[in-house]
């Protein structure tokens, strides 16, 4: 039971965070924290918890992308982009990990993911930039509508380490931080940011999960449970997102994010 109970995590944990551009970790790190122990017997750590969680995004985040990119929604040039720093960024906040103690930990993630929150909330009453960045793209997707946007070089690639260290200290895959600022920025569709951030999220996680691997953070018989039910929940999290509107897409994060923000400040500042 409790490994039917893990595989249907990873299927849930996947298919909400493929819908919202995040890739899972943010339900499956808190969800490692709080309910592994009484599932595995055994308490889990939590630089253990993000090593996990990067292992399985790797997964959630292929099954996403692979959806996405039949629908011509991933800028695959913007995300190579993306990831020349998001890769270095991610490795160095899986160096980070290990050494933050738990209560420092869950109160640096509850913080960021409320910040994250206040971002999208806000952003209904911010404009985003009307800035004509140098770097224009269009891209037309399979059912041949045409999307425009641009972007800085210097910007993009600041965003890239920015996003990547979070991804690789919390193991959340970065979308949170991703999407809003692609949306805000660089006036990036709702949907191409969505798609695009999972396969920067896919190409980071990789780098991020080997450095927890090298470190010694992972145990594989949560990824071995995780991981099948990642794969489903990756694709069902794409097609249900391509039938979402892109404002529905934005409310379901920032509720997302609040809930979750509340509960690991209160967890942390009760372990500090």
């Amino acid at each position: 039971m409790e490994w039917i109970l893990l595989v249907l995590l990873g299927v849930v944990a996947a298919m909400f965070g493929s819908i919202v551009g995040l890739g899972g970790g943010i339900i499956i790190v808190p969800a490692l924290l709080y309910i592994g122990p009484s599932l595995i017997g055994a308490p889990i750590d939590h630089a253990v918890a993000v090593g996990v969680s990067l292992s399985v995004l790797v997964v959630t985040a292929l099954a996403s992308t692979v959806s996405y990119a039949k629908r011509g929604l991933v800028d695959k040039r913007s995300a190579w982009l993306f990831f020349a720093t998001s890769g270095p960024g991610a490795l160095v906040g899986a160096a980070i990990t290990g050494m933050l103690p738990m209560g420092v930990f869950q109160l640096g993630f509850g913080i960021f993911m409320f910040g994250m929150a206040g971002l999208l909330i806000a952003r209904d009453y911010m404009k985003p930039f009307t800035k004509e960045w140098p770097i224009k793209r269009e891209l037309i997707d399979a059912s041949g509508v045409r999307h425009s946007y641009s972007y800085g070089m210097l910007p993009a690639l600041a965003i890239g380490f920015g996003v990547g260290l979070i991804s690789g200290l919390f193991g959340i895959g970065g979308g949170s931080l991703f999407v809003p600022l692609m949306v805000l920025l660089f006036r990036f569709p709702a949907h191409v940011a969505t798609a695009t951030s999972m396969f920067v999220i896919f190409l980071s996680s990789i780098l991020g999960s080997g450095m927890h691997v090298a470190l010694g953070e992972m145990n594989w018989l949560l990824v071995l449970a995780l991981a099948p039910g990642a794969w489903i929940g990756g694709k069902l999290g794409a097609y249900i997102a391509m039938r979402m509107s892109g404002k529905g897409l934005l409310w379901l994060l920032r509720v997302t994010l609040l809930a979750l923000s509340v509960q690991l400040i209160w967890e942390g500042i009760a372990h500090w």
